[in-house]
């Protein structure tokens, strides 16, 4: 249903469903009592519109005489009334004009009012024209009785439209200021005045937009923009913020958020445009602000006819398959229809949970789960030769920085050992798009995370030389939402009722939505080009303690922030492009394209087998060394 529907639906719109409603609750005297009302307002409307189409015909007639009435043809003026007053309600029932096909005094009914008293009366002119003389009015008698009677139609529908707006009016709602004033806003504050029991009672409009500076709804003013915010709380006692923009990016999400916090404002907002509902907004789209509002809300625009042309009917493989990336990756990949999607994890509880969240149930006896570990190799082998994928995504990882730290060699035998696994079982069976997983930790890395991640982008590429299909990497930040992310933490910190732990004031992170990171993994997919890593624009960098303060804020506790410096492998600032990295965006807005240099030899021979085959000979400090050799060479 679209807002209109839902703010402006007049009473002859509401009564059939209401006669249904009281149909199907078998009280026989509501049923009579509604449709009695709904077929009183419709025979009402209906015989008001005759009257004014007579009256406009007899008010033109005496205008076209000026005003010597004794100059009319009364017999003739009789006639040309009577073929109005008959055409005009069989061009109105076609049209469903008073049936309740439209809300009175909406755009599409006063189309088909239009409609109809132009046919009514250019059917007078036909009938004079056709009779001959005499005629039985001057013709252009018609032609101005119908702009007359089209405005004073015009004139009831719209009073008939406003008191009813009046009676509906909530009077008891909290005192809401709207921020934006675009098609979102204008929607949103008539579905608040358009129910009584609205929970929400605009009391102004707020927007940047100085052409806006004039605009009104429904008796709600625009009292000024984001710097007024504080000043028209107070003037309205108002309680809540509403951001009515959809299309509004994460930064202007966090300054509004900030700004309202501060003049002691709840905050909401609408929903990004891909998550609202229909074709409409209305008060049921207003929700709670919530972290991705505040760090992810981009609009990506997806070529997918692209993305279908590559996945749609053919066989696909996700590693990693139970993890947050791989899980969204499943969930997207579904929607185009591969002809079999496998999922793979070693992890059996999250293959369950992402089944369930898939296909609302859980069948792990069913092919579309694997459970595999891709440090395995001959395992794997075996799966990719049974299978035969066509596309894969290489989602599996570990990715904790200081738990890498800790333990290098398990960073190193999945994140580098397991990504070659995968890579020559997919070389075996010919896969056509290989698509690796990357991380901004892999641009200049300073830890094992980012030193086995970049490993793998570069195995990616010398494996992309020995395949005819596409070999690529996908590089991005942090996301929301993931498991173990800064923001799961500080969640549980808050609902502990703290500390939160910020390493550093001045640390920054870039971060997106899980949608969207996996949205524009898969569009990489489709533009990407062999042995090059895509890095997905993540926007501006956020700073962490700005985070946490937000937070704080929206949780209404006192919660304190403690700085305990960084730690071992942290960087204070994170890059998307190590130095030297020659980017270019020629396919996608949001995608960079980065040569990535193959592996040579030397560094493809000692790898190993086994992480003991490099780690065992040397202590670990002299291992991350060697590897950070590897990356650079």
């Amino acid at each position: 249903m679209t807002t209109k529907g839902r703010a402006d639906r007049d009473d002859l719109a509401a009564v059939p469903q209401g006669i249904q409603a009281a149909s199907a609750g078998g009280s026989g005297a509501v049923h009579r009592r509604a449709t009695w009302r709904w077929r009183l307002r419709r025979w009402g409307l209906l015989t008001v519109d005759v009257l004014l189409i007579a009256g406009g015909l007899v008010l033109a007639s005496i205008a076209r005489y000026d005003g010597d009435v004794t100059r009319i043809d009364l017999s003739g003026l009789v006639w040309a009334a009577g073929i109005a007053v008959s055409v005009y309600p069989l061009v109105s029932a076609a049209l469903r004009l008073h049936q309740g096909r439209h809300p009175v005094g909406s755009a599409d009914e006063l189309t088909a009012m239009g409609l109809a008293v132009t046919a009514a009366l250019v059917t007078v002119v036909v009938a004079d024209v056709t009779a001959g003389a005499p005629s039985m009015v001057p013709r252009s008698v018609p032609l101005i009785a119908a702009p007359m009677a089209f405005v004073f139609m015009l004139a009831i529908r719209l009073t008939v439209r406003r008191l009813r707006e009046l009676s509906v009016r909530p009077q008891q709602g909290r005192r809401t200021l709207v921020f934006g004033a675009g098609d979102a806003g204008h929607q949103l504050v008539r579905s608040m005045l358009g129910r009584p029991d609205s929970p929400f009672l605009p009391v102004a409009l707020l927007d940047d937009d100085p052409k806006k500076r004039y605009a009104q709804i429904g008796k709600v003013r625009m009292l000024g923009g984001r710097r007024d915010i504080a000043d028209v709380a107070r003037a309205t006692r108002a309680e809540i913020l509403v951001i009515a923009l959809p299309s509004a990016e994460s930064a202007l999400v966090r300054e509004l958020s900030r700004l309202a916090i501060a003049a002691g404002l709840s905050v909401k907002v609408l929903p990004g445009l891909a998550d609202l509902a229909g074709n409409g907004v209305g008060i049921r789209d207003v929700r709670d602000i919530d972290i991705a509002d505040l760090l992810g809300r981009r609009q990506i625009d997806t070529n997918v006819d692209a993305i279908a042309g590559y996945l749609t009917g053919k066989r696909v493989l996700v590693t990693g398959a139970g993890g947050s990336i791989g899980s969204e990756l499943c969930r997207q990949i579904s929607k185009y229809e591969p002809a079999e999607l496998i999922m793979l994890d070693r992890d059996e509880s999250a293959l369950h949970a992402v089944q369930l969240g898939i296909h609302g149930e859980a069948r792990l006896d069913l092919p579309d789960v694997v459970l595999a570990d891709i440090r395995d190799s001959e395992t794997l082998l075996t799966i990719f030769e049974a299978r035969r994928p066509e596309v894969v995504f290489h989602a599996a990882a570990l990715k904790h920085v200081t738990m890498l730290e800790q333990y290098p060699d398990e960073g190193w035998k999945t994140n580098v050992l397991g990504t070659r696994n995968v890579l020559e079982a997919a070389t075996a069976v010919g896969v056509g798009h290989f698509i690796n997983v990357s991380t901004d930790k892999a641009a200049d890395p300073v830890n094992v995370l980012g030193r086995t991640k970049r490993t793998a982008e570069q195995l990616t590429a010398t494996y992309a030389q020995r395949n005819a299909g596409a070999f690529l990497s996908v590089r991005f930040g942090n996301v929301l939402g993931s498991r173990g992310s800064v923001l799961t933490t500080f969640a549980a910190q808050i609902a502990r009722g703290g500390p939160l732990t910020v390493t550093d004031p001045e640390v920054t992170r870039f971060f997106m939505t899980i949608p969207e990171a996996v949205q524009l993994v898969i569009q990489a997919g489709a533009i990407g080009r062999d042995g090059e890593a895509l890095v997905l624009d993540m926007g501006e960098p956020v700073r962490i303690v700005e985070v946490a303060r937000q937070l704080v804020a929206l949780s209404g506790q006192d919660v304190e922030i403690v700085f305990t410096g960084l730690r071992s492998g942290e960087k204070l600032h994170e890059e998307l492009f190590g130095v030297g990295e020659q980017a270019s965006r020629d396919a996608h807005p949001l995608i960079s394209h980065v040569p990535v240099a193959p592996l040579d030899e030397w560094a493809l021979h000692r790898l190993g087998r086994r992480g003991s085959d490099i780690w065992s000979v040397s202590t670990t400090r002299e291992s991350t060394e060697w590897l950070g050799q590897a990356v650079a060479r």
